[in-house]
C-alpha cells in the first residue's frame, strides 16, 4: 500500500503595510507605484494595480486575453500597465513593477535606446507608441511571491481575469 504523502502547510505572508516594502519604499516615495503581472489558467489574464500615492487605495485593472508563453503573457501585462498609467496619471512620473525580469529588461532598454531598436515589440504591440508610454517610467524589477502588497494585488487581478478566483486563506485587503 502506497504512503500517502503529508500536505504541504500554506505558507503565511505577511504583507508589506504599503504597496511596497519599506525598505524599497524610500526610493519611491516621489512617484506613482504601478504593479502588473499576468496569469495562465482557463484563459491569459493580465492585472494592474495603480497608486497614485503609497497613502491612497490602489486603482486595479484587469483584462483576459488568449493564452500565450508566460514570458509574453508578462509583457502584454506590463503594456496593459503603462497604457493604463497613460490613462489615469499622464504627465505624472511613476515606477513600474514587474515580477518578471525579461519583460522588466525588455521595456528599460526600448526607454534608454528607443523602441524601434526592438522590431518584434514593435510587431507584437503595433499600436502602442513606447516612446510616450515609457516617457515618466521607471521600470523596475520585484521579487514575485513576496512581501510585496502591490505585487500581491496585481497578481490576485490577473489570476481573477484568466478565469480563477480569489484563492481561500488570501485576506487581501485593497
Amino acid at each position: 500500500m502506497a504512503k500517502r504523502r503529508k500536505k504541504k502547510p500554506e505558507r503565511i505572508v505577511h504583507l508589506s503595510v504599503g504597496p511596497l516594502p519599506e525598505r524599497l519604499a524610500l526610493r519611491f516615495v516621489s512617484q506613482a507605484l504601478l504593479f502588473t503581472d499576468a496569469s495562465r489558467l482557463r484563459q491569459g489574464g493580465l492585472g494592474a494595480a495603480l497608486y497614485r500615492s503609497a497613502d491612497e487605495p490602489a486603482q486595479t485593472f484587469t483584462r483576459s486575453v488568449a493564452l500565450t508563453g508566460s514570458n509574453e503573457l508578462e509583457l502584454q501585462a506590463a503594456v496593459f500597465g503603462l497604457q493604463q498609467a497613460a490613462l489615469y496619471i499622464p504627465g505624472m512620473p511613476f515606477a513600474l513593477f514587474s515580477d518578471n525580469q525579461d519583460a522588466i529588461v525588455r521595456l528599460a532598454r526600448a526607454k534608454q535606446l528607443g523602441a524601434a531598436q526592438d522590431e518584434q515589440l514593435g510587431r507584437l504591440f503595433p499600436d502602442a507608441n513606447f516612446d510616450a508610454l515609457l516617457q515618466h517610467a521607471t521600470p523596475s524589477w520585484i521579487p514575485g511571491h513576496g512581501t510585496c502588497r502591490g505585487n500581491a494585488l496585481a497578481d490576485q487581478q490577473a489570476r481573477l481575469a484568466a478565469g480563477g478566483g480569489t484563492p481561500p486563506g488570501n485576506p487581501l485587503s485593497l
